[in-house]
């Protein structure tokens, strides 16, 4: 991406397609042929890249969910809307086989909140619990959330990367007795959890919720690669012994760049999702204000990988002044 300018459309953009069939494809026997030097290591902690997780209650690794309610609050209710009956289905088999894992029981619960489902990008369905009543209820946790810019400073001057993306996170922790009754989603306790067990592996192995991203630089007489295997027989090894799960599909391993919340790391640096760049380029073009709010809304994603963003943005941004007259021109 060149100095103060946007950029054009990206040629290499890998389309959701794309990711989708990635994901498919990504086995054992894929990591095997395509020569992936953490194969053996991997192969060795096969239980940690388990296909379902197993039927059993989480470990106790110290961290439960906890959830306590605002002095006063009611019960919180809100009606299950109608679903497609795929979704119905999706649902059913969803909790029949975490009922019989033991992750879930029969409610008897006088708070009651809806379930859909959103599409995976590795296809089939993801269970959504919509928990707005509850969430409002709730005292916040006060759980620190990993700065973005802490997890990617962390990672500069390294060379290799993983990427491990975990399993059903929330159904990864143990919940408090008293407070199984309401059950909102954790994802705040979740990464607690993690941060927790992964606290010695900090220098090379930040998480962020459910991924965790290992890095890695040639150390004295070792190479990179060396090193990097080392550190990840390390993640996989605090992974067995807490008993945490990754989704081997959604892994990246040995990779001199991987996907990280939002952007791509390399040993460069730090540059834009294509994918991103795809989507605010192919933005309509805006017919009236609110529109142009709303791609203004998106594209500032570009503020950081652009030099004077603020100023190549201006003729759009002069669209939104209090007395301007709407008038789509070609420098626009």
């Amino acid at each position: 991406m060149s100095d103060g300018e946007l950029p054009s459309r990206p040629p290499s953009a890998e389309p959701k397609s794309a990711r989708e069939e990635r994901f498919a494809t990504q086995s054992w026997d894929t990591l095997r042929e395509s020569g992936n030097p953490v194969y053996d290591i991997a192969r060795e902690y096969a239980d940690v890249f388990p296909d379902k997780i197993p039927a059993e209650l989480p470990a106790d690794r110290g961290v439960q969910h906890e959830i306590d309610l605002v002095p006063g609050s009611k019960y919180c209710v809100t009606r299950q809307w109608s679903l497609p009956r795929d979704q119905i289905k999706a649902i059913d088999d969803f909790f029949e086989d975490r009922r019989k894992s033991g992750h879930v029981r029969e409610s008897i619960s006088p708070h009651s909140s809806p379930t859909f489902c959103v599409k995976k990008a590795t296809g089939g369905w993801c269970i959504v619990h919509a928990f707005n009543k509850l969430n409002d209820a709730t005292i916040p946790a006060q759980t620190p959330i990993p700065r973005k810019d802490m997890v990617l400073n962390s990672m500069s001057g390294s060379f290799l990367f993983s990427a491990i993306d975990l399993t059903n996170g929330f159904y990864q922790i143990l919940m408090r007795p008293s407070d199984i009754p309401l059950t909102p989603n954790a994802p705040a306790t979740f990464n607690r959890m993690v941060s927790h067990v992964l606290r010695p592996l900090r220098e090379f192995a930040p998480s962020y919720f459910d991924d965790i991203f290992v890095h890695s630089r040639a150390e004295g007489d070792l190479s990179a690669v060396e090193v990097h295997l080392r550190h990840l027989k390390q993640v996989f090894q605090v992974m067995r012994e807490n008993k945490l799960y990754a989704n081997l599909k959604k892994c990246v391993f040995c990779a001199p760049e991987i996907p990280v919340l939002g952007c791509f790391v390399s040993k460069s640096g730090v540059r834009a999702d294509p994918e991103k760049i795809s989507s605010i380029c192919s933005w309509p073009t805006p017919k009236n204000p609110t529109e142009l709010r709303q791609w203004l809304g998106l594209a500032n994603y570009l503020h950081k990988y652009t030099k004077d963003y603020a100023g190549s943005i201006q003729p759009l941004s002069s669209l939104l002044k209090k007395d301007a007259t709407w008038t789509w021109r070609p420098e626009h």
